[in-house]
Order: C-alpha cells, then structure tokens, then sequence
C-alpha cells in the first residue's frame, strides 16, 4: 500500500475501533444488568424464588448509567490525560526526553539517527525519549500526527543495539508515524482506559466491603440474613470479573489492530535503510533476550501491558499469546524479512564506537513576488554551484551535507541549543535571497542587538554550506525550537515575519520556509486534524490557488508561461479542469492566504491528498531532477499538508546527498 493508502486504512480501523468498543460497551453493560439481577435477587429474593423480587424504581436504568458513566468518562478523562500526544504517553512509559544537546554518546547518536530518518523522509523530526529503567531491547513512536510525534527508546535498546541495528529499529517507529498508525494507538490507550474502568471500580468496592466488615458489627443483615457487606464484595467482585473480561477484549482489539500493521512497519524499515540486518539482528536480540528470560527480556514499568500495542514487539513474551498476541511471533517476523528460519541471537551490552562529535507588531499581508532580473542571476549562479556540488559528491569529493552540518561547530551547536537555534533561523531569512539587504540589517539590529554580531556569523557559515542545505538545516532545528516555551515561538514568528517583510517582498525560498515554521510551530500544529473534504470538486478554488503558486515558481525557473504550467494541472486532477483566464495574479498570492488554503486542504481525505500532489507535480513539469527553489516550495507544501514528499521532490536532496547514513 502507498502511503495514502495506509492513511485511509487507518481511518478505517479507528472506524472499526468505535464500532468494537460501542460492542464491548453493549456487552459489559448486559452483563452488569445481568450480574446485578442476580444479587438482588440473592439480597432480597424470597422462598417463592426470583420470579417475585421486586426492584427498586430505574434499578436496571441506574445500573446502565453508572457503567456507561464509568466507561465512557474514563476514556474521555484518560484521552483528556493525553491531549499532549506522543510527550503524554512517552511520559506514561517512564520516559525521559532527550535533550537536543545533549553530551551523552549514546543518546547523541540516537538523535542523530532520528534526525537523519527524519530528513530522508521529508517529515518533522520528532522528540526522542529513553526509558531509562528498562534494559530489554524495545521501543514505540506515539503521536496525534507527525508534527508532535514522539520515538521512545529503552535504555537497552541504546546499550546492545549497533547503530545499523538501531537505525532499523528508528526506521521501524517511523514507518508507524508515516501510515498513520500513531493517533490510532493512541486513542486505543483511552478505550482501554474507559474499560479496565469497570474492574477498577469492582476492586474499590470490594475494598469498601471488606473494610465495613472489619469496622462494622457482622450482625448487620438484611430482612433475609444476607450480610450487607457481603453483598457490597460480591458486587464489586463480579464488576471486577466483567471489567476484566472486557480488557481481554480489548486485547483482542488491540491483537487485531496492531499485528498485521508490525509487519508492514518490518518491510517499510527495510526499505527505509536498505539493510535487511539493521531490524532483523535488532529483532534476533530480542529473541535471544526472550530465551535468556529475566528483567532484560520485558518491560518493567507499571503501565507497560496498557501501552503494549506501542512497542516494537511484546512487552511481556509469552503472556496471552496466540489470538491475544499484541504482536506477531518474532520467528514469523524474521521469516518474512529474511526470506527464511534465521537462529536467534545473544545481545550483551557491547561498546560500540559512536558517531564522532565536535565540540509582533501587525504586517501587511505580502503577495509572493517575481525575482527581479538582478536576482534570478544570482540564484541561477547557484543553480548552477548547486548542480557542481551534487556531480562532485557523486564522485567522491565532497562530504554527505549532513557529516557538513555536523563538522560546523557552529552550525551545529545552534541546531541544538534552543535560544541559538532562534538566531539560526533568523540567520536563514536573512539570507535566503543570497544577500543581507539594509532594511533586513535594521530589523535584526532592533529584534536581537546583542546577538547581531552571532547572526551575522551564522549567515556567514551558512553561505559556506551547499544550498541544498537550507531547507533541511531548518527541518533539523525543529525539535530544539519545541523545547522553547510558546510564547517564544509566537515571538521567534513575528520576528521572522517582520524580517521578511521589510524589504517589501517575499521570495519563494522565503515563503517556503516560513509555511514550514508555521505547520511545525504554530500553537494549534500539534492537533489532530478532522476529515472535511473527500473531493477536490470541494475545494476548487484553494486548488487553484495552490497551483497558481506552484505556476507562478515553475514560470521563475523555467522560462515558461504561468498559464502554461497551470494548465498542465488539468490531465492530473479528474473532473477538474482550469482554464488559463483562472490563473491567481500573483499579487492574490498573500502568506496570510496561502496559510488558510493548506489549513482547509489539509482537511482532505487521504486518498484525496495524492491526487493535489500529483496535480502539483505536474503543474512543476517533467524536469528531472526539479530545481531546488522548487523542490523546497513542493516540500514545504507537503510539510503543511502532512503527507510525505513525493518520489521527484525526495530525488533533489537524495542526490546531494541527503538520505540515511
């Protein structure tokens, strides 16, 4: 399945999902009605028999709404618990966030196996957690979308993993993160909640009734003998029966959700890293982890059986297995990458050589403008150092931009110290056209006097890094902005927007990165957004505004007519046809407008979101590979519309460079 694909079967089992939890609501409900018949009865029954108890008025109705009550508001209360995503959940597992400079070698090369993953795919670099007090190899990724997403990693997973082994292991967490497979999870962890709800309850009423029995007389019957506490005990201890029944369905819930999405995240990480031993050696440790049996072959921590359909694989092998399995057989696992029966292996905590380390004020609402003659020289002389950078890496004379970035020290401590990281990305406005104009020198002055100087040096070592770099160099910078509090985004924006607009122009690169901060900073980025829109006839005129955009840059670089380019969008989106009269003057092309078209666009079904893509793609021409100025604007848009980069978009960085290591 492509990833659209996976998307929309996501959907799909979180329909499911509902529809298995309203069954399982139904069912506990009748067996609660059920189970408390039967001990009134008991209670207050006569030697005539059941047939003539009488029940107090709505008895059967107050039964109903205390077990709706205790389900549905425990899932509500548990999904209120984890409005903060993936860090919510992280947190629930005992995880503790790695911070982005840190100094530690081996969360310093878990991050940059994160960060790599997550430049090659092209999405926002999530939050790395390590949970410090597990020493089995596991991990899980966790989110409400890839804009707040999170990958957890044991402290074992770190200590007896390679870095290929590892990177399989990332890879494996991202592919979940890819296919949607995260909010799914997540919301699975509420159901539960609102389940196990009911034994919970059970649990406390048997308490009550023991502890009345010790403090209160035993000779406290009612008319028929029956010891009241002795009811309160078996009432609880029958809640407690029927609460746990329905979290062995809800194992099956999560057994029918989570296995078949295991080995589809096994093949993706095989194609993510092209190693087949990198999740498959990680997956014999494991095994030999499970044979030796111990601390090391489990997850410890308290919530680790609500959160099992997360990880990587079981959390406690041998538990429930079979139709229960969380996960599948790691035997089948490592049959399907192999190909074949591969033995299992030791996993001792091995010394590993790690990767090498060096030490708002209100804005006119500005149209996207052309490049003036002057510039487009200036940017064509960097096409062109840009196409010498890609032949020379492809025989051998330059670094990997990434082993670049990593080389600068200074580049590389703003990439990870939160408050730098802010001078960077003024750093990167600031020269995004390839020169620091005046009224851009004058607004870096006031917004940041003391730090000009350190500003000015980064624009410097910038300029010293292939153009490829920018675009991802900001991606990389993400998740050491989130550290900073929101308020410090909100003003890091504004600064950043008075920064482009005083030269009264906003150029491509400009705009692209500008619609990336946003998606990925913005205070609403890390919400789950609904489905609207199942149908481009929807929103036909966001399309075409989108797609006058990508025009407007295709005209820029190709020394074509906007007209013509848009024109071509027509053979990508069936039924929809535009007409060259329809092309959006580029003065209608506002930030503040292009941002409202991505937030309604974003609102589209999966399988919808390709084809705008795809009409994108087109509108962009067939030149292989695209022009950087256009693979970043394709990029951000992507970035905006929480879909992956396409195949063509992905080639421009891949080859300077950027992918896996």
């Amino acid at each position: 399945m492509s990833f659209f694909e996976q998307q929309e079967d996501a959907r799909r089992q979180t329909r499911r999902l509902i529809w298995l939890f309203v069954l399982a609501v139904i069912a506990i409900v009748l067996a609660v009605n059920v189970a408390m018949t039967l001990l009134w009865a008991w209670l207050h029954g006569t030697a005539q028999g059941m047939q003539h108890v009488t029940y107090p008025p709505a008895f059967f109705l107050t039964n109903t709404l205390v077990t709706l009550m205790l389900i549905v508001g425990g899932t509500m209360i548990e999904l209120f618990n984890l409005r903060d995503g993936g860090d919510a959940v992280a947190r629930m597992a005992g995880g503790r966030l790695v911070a982005t400079d840190t100094r530690d070698a081996l969360e310093r090369r878990l991050l940059n196996v994160v960060e790599e993953m997550a430049l090659a795919s092209g999405i926002a670099c999530p939050k790395a957690y390590v949970l410090d007090r597990e020493s089995s190899i596991n991990a899980f990724a966790a989110g409400y979308n890839a804009n707040e997403a999170v990958i957890a990693v044991t402290q074992g997973t770190l200590q007896r993993l390679s870095r290929d082994e590892l990177q399989g292991v990332v890879a494996h967490e991202f592919s979940h993160i890819l296919n949607g497979d995260m909010r799914l999870n997540v919301r699975l962890i509420g159901v539960l909640f609102g389940i196990q709800m009911v034994a919970g309850f059970g649990q406390q009423m048997m308490r009550i009734g023991a502890r009345t029995s010790v403090i209160a007389a035993p000779r406290r019957r009612d008319n028929n003998g029956v010891p009241v506490q002795l009811f309160i005990m078996a009432a609880g201890a029958a809640l407690f029966a029927i609460g746990y029944i329905g979290i062995v369905f809800g194992r099956l819930i999560k057994s029918a959700v989570s296995r078949q999405r295991e080995f589809l995240a096994d093949a993706s990480a095989v194609q993510f890293t092209r190693n087949p031993d990198g999740i498959g050696q990680a997956l014999r440790k494991i095994g030999g982890l499970v044979r030796e049996g111990g601390e090391a072959s489990r997850i410890m921590h308290g919530n680790a059986e609500h959160l099992s359909h997360l990880f990587l694989s079981a959390v406690r092998p041998g538990l429930l297995d079979g139709w229960f399995a969380t996960h599948p057989s790691l035997s089948e696992r490592l049959r399907r990458i192999y190909g074949r029966h591969v033995a299992m292996m030791e996993a001792p905590v091995i010394e590993t050589p790690v990767d090498p380390m060096p030490v708002a004020e209100a804005l006119p609402d500005l149209p996207y403008a052309a490049l003036a003659p002057r510039d487009v020289t200036v940017r064509d002389a960097q096409q062109e150092a840009a196409a010498e950078i890609v032949a020379a890496a492809h025989q051998g004379k330059r670094e990997q931009p990434i082993v670049e970035i990593r080389r600068h020290p200074l580049i590389e401590r703003a990439v990870h110290e939160p408050y730098t990281a802010i001078l960077l990305v003024l750093a990167l406005f600031a020269e995004a056209d390839g020169m620091l104009r005046e009224p851009q020198q004058a607004v870096l002055q006031r917004q940041v006097p003391k730090q000009f100087d350190s500003v000015m040096e980064m624009i410097v070592a910038i300029r010293s890094l292939s153009p490829v770099t920018r675009f991802p160099l900001l991606d990389l910078a993400i998740p050491t902005l989130r550290r900073l509090p929101v308020n410090a985004h909100m003003r890091m924006l504004d600064d950043v927007a008075q920064l482009v607009a005083s030269d009264q122009r906003v150029s491509l690169q400009e705009m692209a990165m500008q619609l990336v901060l946003m998606r990925r900073l913005d205070g609403h980025a890390s919400r789950a957004v609904p489905v609207r829109f199942h149908d481009l006839h929807e929103l036909r005129s966001e399309c075409l505004i989108l797609l006058s955009l990508v025009a407007h840059a295709t005209a820029s670089r190709q020394r074509v007519a906007a007209e013509e380019a848009l024109l071509r969008a027509t053979t990508a989106i069936p039924g929809v046809a535009f007409t060259a009269a329809e092309l959006v003057p580029r003065h209608a092309l506002g930030q503040k407008e292009i941002k409202r078209v991505l937030e309604r666009s974003n609102q589209l079904a999966p399988l919808t979101k390709p084809i705008l893509v795809k009409a994108m793609l087109a509108v962009a021409g067939t030149e292989s590979p695209l022009a950087l100025p256009l693979a970043d604007l394709l990029r951000a848009l992507c970035a905006a519309l929480d879909v992956p980069m396409p195949n063509a978009v992905a080639a421009v960085y891949a080859e300077a460079g950027w992918q896996a290591l």
